[in-house]
Parts: structure tokens; sequence; C-alpha cells
């Protein structure tokens, strides 16, 4: 990507979301090597930025990726965080894996915790991927989607 392509996706990122009536700061950097573009968003918005569980953040970071598509021809990995959202939202779902876990070995009943897409879903199964005392599942279609940790009998 040359600087020239670069330059015009921060300009119509922060176009994009100036158009819906936000002010943001666009931080934005591209590794060539792994085709990846990582978009950090800073505004005073930012909860209206994120959504749900995120889920604002994840439909901003469909269109980016359209966006740069359409502007380079190649696709990237097109990663999108506000106010290090990301980072907390994975620090937040593996202490409640952890504990979820305590939970289910202690009772021996199964745990679940529901309205979490995919990639949250996945973060959950790594952090509990080693640990002896309970094993995690997926159940489920579509939005009815849970994850569920049981203890290992």
């Amino acid at each position: 990507m040359n600087e020239e392509t670069f330059g015009l996706l921060n300009s119509e990122i922060k176009a994009l979301v100036n158009d819906i009536g936000l002010t943001t700061e666009v931080k934005s950097q591209a590794d060539e090597e792994i085709k990846a573009f990582n978009i950090d968003l800073d505004s005073p918005e930012a909860a209206l930025l994120i959504g749900f569980h995120g889920e604002t953040l994840q439909s901003l970071q469909l269109i980016f990726s359209f966006l740069v598509h359409k502007l380079t021809g190649e696709w990237y990995k097109v990663s999108v965080d506000v106010g290090d959202y990301k980072q907390k939202r994975e620090e937040q779902l593996r202490n409640l894996a952890l504990n979820l876990a305590a939970k289910a070995k202690i009772s021996g009943e199964a745990q679940t915790i529901p309205n979490l897409n995919a990639n949250e879903r996945r973060l959950i199964h790594l952090a509990l991927s080693d640990n002896p005392d309970v094993v995690s599942e997926s159940e489920g279609e579509g939005r009815q989607r849970v994850l569920v940790i049981k203890p290992k009998k």
C-alpha cells in the first residue's frame, strides 16, 4: 500500500465516522508483510463506537475491511479498536472464564455464557484449554449459540 492510498484510507475512515455525527481521531498502521491494517479510533463518544459487547465495533471493522479492499484491490486483515476496548474485553473474558471454571469444578454443574461472538468464544476456549478440571464447548446455532463450561468427569 503506497503512502497516497494510506492517506486516502485514513481520510475516508475519518469522514465515514464523522458523517455519522461522531468526532474521532484516527490512528492507523499497515503491515504489508502480513497484509494487516490496524485502526485505532479515539473519540469522546467511544461507547457509541463500541456498542453493546463490541457489536458496533465489529460492524465498523467489516465496513472498513471492504473500504480497504476497494481502495487497494487486496484483502487485508483489518482490526479496529477504540480506547483499548479489545484488550480490556479479552482480559474481562479470561477472568470470567476462570471464575466460571472454578464454579463448575466446585458445584459440579455446567456454567453457560450467552451472547458471545465467535472470537470471544474462541478466547474463552483458549483460556481454558490447559485447565485439567473443565472442558468448554459451544452449543446451539446462530444467535442462540452459547459457550458451556463443564466439569471433567
